[in-house]
């Protein structure tokens, strides 16, 4: 249970494995079975650790070679304090510009080969020494353009201008050209971005989009700001977002009820970023004495309700159901995601979860029924290194000399800064989550103590260095310095910090925090550095169905393309599942004997057999506010309005009926956080989504299975291939529902004006392996 402060919470985890017996319809598999299951495991754990094998011999070759191209990164004045709650440096909440939160004097640094620096602010205009005043500045995150002859970085303008009063500014994008020695820099704002909010980690899409993270609040709706966090209700980010420099249209890449951070596009095209995935009913409500409210909806002035009610997932604290006895949930996990630049196939990196990062203990659903476990089956995954609840991953990149490899750092969600150890993981579109491995890639931790220091913002470079952010201090304490450092190898493979790439960056400021006159006079920290480069341009995904679907769309002469347009001009997409039975082997913690009643059934054991009869969609709704506590909104789970899908009026709101073959397929809310549960008939929740999701406007996901599967599903058996009745009936539904097209007198264009796509190819810098765009149950298979 995580406590209602912001004390970091302490956590009982047990890493023991349970070996769970597989088994196929109903009957335990024999030997040969389980045998043929351990060396799967085996050939797995063996072609993912070649992959890092390599990208540790890439790095060792290089031990000590002089950086080949220029370097850029920001200053920071220290903030007050080890690691002050939501502030620049934090895990999250660290977009907020007030003085407290990042105190002003860093600057935009470039550092070239030779050893020389520049102040790139500084000399275009931006920046001050002594008391920060109007021009005092903090900058942060700066990317590269592909062709290497700009950056694009985030900065905050305005200091406070006497006590007691706080500055005013945002987080701002701004772009820089004049990069090469001998140039002169030059800064311009970035025209058409949301003005009255921050905006912070900028890059480069391949077609020259800007994309960005954003606090704007859910449509703009300013009285819904800002939008708060799911753990601590503090302000965060609200998701990505994407600006056509060209047009000014700004458009959300994804909505994320608790904040999405350093994004970056690999060299196969995806969108990479870290989420922190924090799914789970509201603790101020629970302690009472925040006053928790539910408003009656979105809308300007609308109405606080009796109750603040929510109705998913289960409770953060035990309960009683239908089925007996029901484990309280909490989820507290910075993972890695993915998307396209478009927006569309947002989902975990490779569908990675927590039975593969965080393996051992995750209690079951359903207390009081022994078939489900309190572990999970660490046989089946090549992961050895434990991603423990309480952090995650951060800063996330790819290494240019290895595709498919990438590092980050390992961190706590309070008092790290974000730096700790440096580990290295595999996680190419050919791989599934079962294959992917992390692994040290610097010493760990061991009895509380870092022997290498702290590590902050790795950056794998294109001729095979590495630098990195580094400290010696083996705590977050005032006084904590991060340099710019090169690392190098030890004899043992591990990274450690080599030498300084400055020689120590020094400062005078002073301003009001704004209560109080502080004063700093010292060295800045070095964070946040990039390599100046041309890089190729990645592949951009275009949208695609599967063949089962492609079928079902052909039989019943409805053209993709326009269907596609329908929904975008309607703000929905379409979610298909092929078999609400079918689930990951993995998952042995939520129900995994399912069946619907007169249809399918999938068995994956020994143990109840639960029915399943709908299938009931929710959305994040703004509609929590606190009397006591903290203005703006948090998202909570409420039940999407179902109406333009086949009635369901037997199923609980917001649901669609699960056909006889076990698929479902129903129009959804676009640009709206998305999460799900399978429900009996009475409505009682069987498996639940752990995850939010969001589609863009004309997608269409598909899922297999329920919560999808890495490589076999509860019974051993491969993915569903059958083509969804229910999407047959959607379809049909949609023909009699859908108002005639203006002056053409007939149903809406009903024959395809293409042929339909059943696969994408999406290139790599050496290879096109072929990727689908099966959903895996959308996020990960969050049991």
């Amino acid at each position: 249970m995580f406590p209602a402060s912001g004390s970091s919470p302490r956590i009982a985890m047990s890493t023991l494995a349970c070996v769970l017996l597989l088994a196929a319809c109903g009957r335990d598999v024999d030997s040969a079975s389980a045998s043929n299951a351990a060396r799967d495991a085996a050939v797995t754990d063996d072609r993912a650790h070649a992959t890092t094998s390599a990208a540790r011999a890439s790095t060792k070759a290089v031990n000590g070679a002089p950086l080949q191209n220029p370097v850029l990164f920001v200053t920071q004045v220290p903030t007050p304090g080890s690691d002050p709650f939501a502030s620049r440096m934090s895990t999250f909440a660290n977009h907020l510009p007030g003085i407290g939160s990042v105190p002003r004097g860093g600057d935009l640094m470039i550092r070239y080969p030779d050893g020389s620096l520049r102040n790139l602010t500084r000399e275009a205009g931006y920046g001050m020494d002594g008391q920060q005043g109007d021009n005092a500045i903090a900058v942060r995150e700066p990317t590269v353009h592909w062709n290497g002859d700009k950056a694009i970085f985030s900065m905050v303008v305005g200091a406070p201008p006497r006590q007691y009063v706080d500055s005013t500014g945002k987080w701002q994008l701004y772009e820089v050209t004049g990069l090469a020695q001998g140039q002169t820099a030059v800064v311009t704002k970035v025209p058409n971005q949301p003005a009255d909010y921050n905006n912070v980690s900028p890059l480069y899409a391949s077609d020259d989009r800007i994309l960005f993270a954003s606090d704007r609040p859910i449509g703009g709706a300013a009285h819904l700001y800002p939008q708060l966090d799911e753990y601590e209700s503090t302000s965060t980010i609200t998701g990505l977002y994407s600006l056509d420099p060209a047009s000014g249209r700004v458009r959300m890449l994804n909505h994320t009820p608790s904040g999405a951070f350093s994004p970056t596009i690999d060299s196969y095209g995806r969108l990479i970023f870290v989420r922190w995935d924090h799914l789970q009913r509201d603790q101020q409500a629970d302690a009472g004495t925040y006053g928790a409210v539910n408003y009656a909806g979105e809308a300007p002035g609308a109405t606080k309700l009796a109750t603040p009610t929510e109705v998913f997932p289960e409770p953060r604290q035990a309960s009683t159901g239908p089925y007996g006895r029901v484990a309280g949930f909490t989820s507290n996990l910075f993972t890695p995601w993915q998307m396209h630049q478009d927006g569309s196939e947002e989902l975990t990196l490779n569908h990675i979860g927590r039975q593969e990062m965080a393996f051992g203990y995750l209690p079951r659903s359903f207390i009081d029924d022994p078939a489900l476990s309190d572990y999970t089956n660490e046989s089946i995954i090549a992961n050895r290194k434990y991603i423990r609840h309480d952090g995650g991953v951060f800063h996330v990149r790819e290494d240019p000399k290895t595709p498919g490899v990438y590092y980050a750092i390992l961190a706590r969600e309070f008092g790290s800064m974000t730096s700790n150890q440096i580990v290295r993981f595999t996680g190419a579109p050919t791989m599934n989550a079962e294959q992917m491995v992390f692994e040290d890639a610097s010493p760990p931790e061991t009895n509380g103590s870092l022997p290498a220091g702290r590590f902050r913002n790795p950056l794998p470079m294109t001729g095979g260095q590495m630098v990195a952010s580094h400290t010696t201090s083996p705590t977050t304490a005032t006084g904590t310095l991060f340099r710019l450092r090169q690392l190098v190898t030890n004899g043992s493979g591990m990274l450690e910090a080599g030498p300084s790439l400055t020689p120590g960056i020094q400062k005078t400021v002073s301003w009001w925090s704004p209560d109080v006159a502080l004063v700093y006079n010292g060295p800045l920290w070095e964070i946040e550095p990039v390599e100046v480069v041309a890089r190729p341009r990645p592949p951009i995904a275009q949208p695609v169905i599967e063949a089962p679907e492609a079928a079902v769309f052909a039989e019943e002469r409805i053209s993709e393309h326009v269907f596609r347009d329908w929904m975008k001009a309607n703000g929905l997409a379409l979610i298909v599942t092929r078999n609400q039975t079918s689930r990951d082997r993995g998952d042995r913690q939520q129900p995994f004997n399912l069946r619907v009643p007169l249809g399918t059934s999938t068995i994956g054991g020994s143990g109840r057999v639960y029915d399943i009869a709908h299938y009931q969609i929710l959305q994040a709704n703004a509609v929590r506010g606190y009397d006591n506590f903290s203005a703006g909104r948090r998202l909570i789970a409420q039940p999407i309005d179902a109406g333009r899908n086949p009635a369901n009026a037997s199923g609980p709101p917001g649901s669609v009926r699960i056909a006889a073959d076990g698929s479902t397929a129903a129009l959804v809310p676009a640009n709206r956080a998305l999460t799900w549960q399978t429900t009996d008939g009475a409505g009682v929740a069987i498996v639940r989504e752990r995850v939010w999701i969001t589609m863009q406007p004309g997608e269409i996901r598909t899922c297999a299975g329920c919560h999808g599967q890495n490589s076999k599903n509860q019974a051993g058996l491969a993915t569903p291939t059958n083509a969804p009745e229910a999407l047959r009936t959607l379809l049909r539904h949609w023909k009699q529902t859908t108002p005639l097209s203006p002056g053409r007198g007939a149903r809406p264009l009903l024959r395809p004006r293409a042929p339909i796509v059943a696969s994408i190819s999406m290139a790599t810098p050496a290879q096109a392996p072929q990727v689908t765009n099966r959903m895996r149950g959308a996020g990960e298979r969050r049991r």
